[in-house]
Parts: C-alpha cells; sequence; structure tokens
C-alpha cells in the first residue's frame, strides 16, 4: 500500500483508523493511480473507446469525456490522445471543430457498430470542452485548447436557450428538451465550476450568465433539499421534477426512469456541489440548496437509490458509486466526519481485491463516481475559483 503522505497545509480530516480505511478504499495518494488504471484495463479498449459490458458494450460520449478527464489527471498523453482520436471519428464524424460527438455509439439491430442516435448530451460536451482547454494549458500544447475553443462555439449554438423570464441556460442536448412553452433540463449536467472556467477563457460567451443561475436553478427545482434528475421549467411558474425525456439524451438510466425524482443523475449534483471551490461565491447557495442528503445519511448506512419528486426516499441503498459520490459532499459540512467514515467503510467493504474496482457487479457508472470522487479527495485534482483544473504534476 505504502506509506501515508500527510502533507503540510492540508487538513487532517479523519483520525488514524479511518485514513486506514480510506486507503483500502483507494484514497491514499500513491505515484500511480490504481483504480484508474482499474478502470482502463476493464472499460478501454486499444483503439481509446470506453465502453459499458453491462450495457452490450455500447458507448457514450460522457463515458469518452470522463475517461478524457482522467487521462489528463493522470498526465497519461497518449491516453488522452487515444480517447480524443477514437471519439473525433467516430462519434463527431471526423471534425470535431464543426459537429458535436453523438451520444450513443454501439451495435444496431442487423449487428452494425455505429452511431445509434446523433443528438448530442450537453454534459458529455462541456466536460470534454472543458478538459481540452485545460489540456492545452497544463500541457502547453494549443491545439488541444483551440479545439475546445471550437467547441464551445457549437454548444453556445446548439445547446444554450434563453428561458423565458429565467436567462440562458444549457440544454441537454441539441433536440427534444422544448415542449411548447415548457423547457426540460438535468441539473446533474451543470457543475458551476465547468462554467466558472468557460467563462473566464471566453467571456464574449454565455458561460457566465449560466454559472450565476445554476444555484437558483438548483434552489427552484430541489425537493424538500434533495436533488432532482430531470426538471421542467414552466415560464412565470418556476421548475418542477420530469420524467426523463423520451428523447436520447446519455443520461444513465435509472430502475424507474419514466417517474420523476433524484436518483442515478442527481447523486452526481452532490458529486459537484462537493468539490466546489470555497473561495468560489456560489459554493454556500449551492450546498445549502441540496442540504437532505447530509441529514439522511446521519441516520442511514447508505444514500437511498431513489428519491420521489415529493422529496421522500423511497428506495434504499443505492450502488456503492453513490456512497463514492456524497463524500465530497459530506466533507464540505464541518461536522459530518462520523457520516464520512460511514461511507468510506461501505466502500472498503465492497471493493473488489482483485480487480480494484467497486461493487458486486463492477458497474461502469460506479467507477466513474469513485473515480471523480476519490481523485478529489485524494488531492489528484482540485477546481479553483475560477474553475481552473489543479493537479499534482507539472510540466518542467
Amino acid at each position: 500500500m505504502g506509506f501515508l503522505n500527510i502533507r503540510p497545509g492540508k487538513r487532517c480530516y479523519l483520525a488514524l483508523p479511518l485514513l486506514l480505511v480510506f486507503c483500502a478504499s483507494g484514497g491514499c495518494r500513491q505515484s500511480a493511480w490504481p483504480l484508474w488504471n482499474a478502470y482502463e484495463a476493464r472499460f478501454i479498449d486499444a483503439q481509446g473507446r470506453v465502453f459499458d459490458p453491462q450495457g452490450d458494450q455500447h458507448t457514450t460520449s460522457e463515458g469518452q469525456a470522463y475517461a478524457l478527464f482522467f487521462s489528463l489527471v493522470a498526465n497519461q498523453r497518449d491516453a488522452f490522445d487515444q480517447v480524443l482520436n477514437w471519439t473525433q471519428t467516430n462519434l463527431a464524424s471526423g471534425d470535431l471543430h464543426n459537429h458535436l460527438p453523438a451520444w450513443l455509439w454501439g451495435k444496431d439491430k442487423d449487428g452494425q457498430w455505429k452511431i445509434l442516435d446523433p443528438n448530442s448530451a450537453a454534459d458529455a460536451d462541456v466536460w470534454t470542452a472543458y478538459t481540452l482547454l485545460e489540456a492545452g494549458r497544463l500541457w502547453r500544447f494549443p491545439p488541444y485548447s483551440q479545439l475546445g475553443q471550437a467547441m464551445l462555439v457549437l454548444i453556445a449554438k446548439n445547446e444554450v436557450a434563453s428561458l423565458p423570464g429565467f436567462g440562458p441556460m444549457l440544454l441537454p442536448g441539441p433536440t427534444g428538451f422544448q415542449h411548447g412553452s415548457n423547457w426540460t433540463l438535468n441539473p446533474s449536467y451543470l457543475p458551476v465550476f465547468l462554467f466558472d472556467r468557460l467563462a473566464a477563457v471566453d467571456p464574449s460567451g454565455p458561460w457566465v450568465q449560466i454559472a450565476v443561475r445554476i444555484p437558483t436553478l438548483l434552489e427552484q427545482s430541489a425537493r424538500h433539499g434533495y436533488a432532482m434528475d430531470w426538471v421542467d421549467y414552466v415560464p412565470g411558474d418556476g421548475f418542477y421534477p420530469a420524467p426523463e425525456p423520451t428523447a436520447k439524451t446519455g443520461a444513465v438510466a435509472n430502475t424507474d426512469a419514466d417517474a420523476p425524482g433524484g436518483s442515478y443523475d442527481a447523486i452526481r449534483v452532490y458529486l459537484w456541489a462537493g468539490m466546489i471551490d470555497s473561495d468560489d461565491g456560489t459554493r454556500a447557495r449551492i450546498l445549502n440548496a441540496i442540504p437532505a442528503m447530509a441529514a439522511y445519511l446521519a441516520n442511514h448506512d447508505a444514500p437511498p437509490e431513489k428519491v420521489s419528486e415529493e422529496g421522500i426516499p423511497v428506495a434504499q441503498d443505492g450502488p456503492v458509486g453513490f456512497s463514492a459520490a456524497v463524500l465530497p459532499y459530506l466533507r464540505a459540512f464541518p461536522d459530518l466526519s462520523r457520516e464520512s467514515a460511514q461511507q468510506l467503510i461501505r466502500m472498503a467493504r465492497e471493493r473488489d481485491k482483485v480487480s480494484g474496482l467497486y461493487g458486486k457487479n463492477l458497474a461502469y457508472y460506479d467507477q466513474n463516481l469513485a473515480l471523480f470522487s476519490t481523485g478529489y479527495l485524494d488531492g489528484r485534482f482540485q477546481f479553483g475559483p475560477e474553475g481552473e483544473l489543479n493537479v499534482e504534476w507539472k510540466l518542467r
């Protein structure tokens, strides 16, 4: 396992026994990133395609975007280029400068591997553009940044709309999310630190206007302090929990996809909230908009898999990835070390000793949530007050 590296100036939140539990869950920083290496071995092929073994081997633009981000954090430029090249070639007609990536690629009913839905997924697009911009800066390679800038133009043109009475907001994709005078949004597509960074690098774009509206959206769309998966915006009336749209979007399907509420999408809202820099002016408002998960975990061993549209937990014990996702969120509250330790213990208990991955089924989505959470808590990456990506490694 290696020795514990308690660095000067870093706040130590857990007593030694709990730190050891964190190490057992993959939390201690090492020279390598074992969880990322295990993820690469299981979920990324030699071409740079991320696939879901439990989803007919299909690929989503979300998976490609996350792999780009993790390979940047790991300072693995060869892996980054492979993932980027596969994404551009197969999802974007060979040209991300002019085409947003299709969200779904896989085997059709005739056995052909191809794009299955050309609609793009805005969360994947924003993560990809952000990662390209930061890769260009951190690796000092302007073509990455130029490609990220080109994607921002496409996102602003195709996936941003001005909601009447509210203002500019990111839609989940180009088509399928306006219904008459109403609009469907996904709160988990809106990590505020990404938009803070986009605003800094593209001040003429809509990004700052989106960023300042994210706390309001969460305040008005949460139910009894719980985030929702999907919400409808009704001009003049506000936000309401909504069922998953029939349009394909790249969102992860849950076990009760037709019912409004908070589940596999909304869990990311807590994850992103916990990663907001303490100097970001939106942090307190966003955390205060979704306090119910912290209260729930004071009396339960794991986050609920499903919260109803009324803000009532209705299905207990979401998968282990949910426990990973809430850790940064719990750390943002000063008096919840016991609740944090409880989730760490669960993660350690559900870590596969052979593969190093999490959960009984080693599910793709659980590993992504765990990579974000443990990577952040280990200090492998953080988001600065203007959304800039800070990593441990530095070019000489």
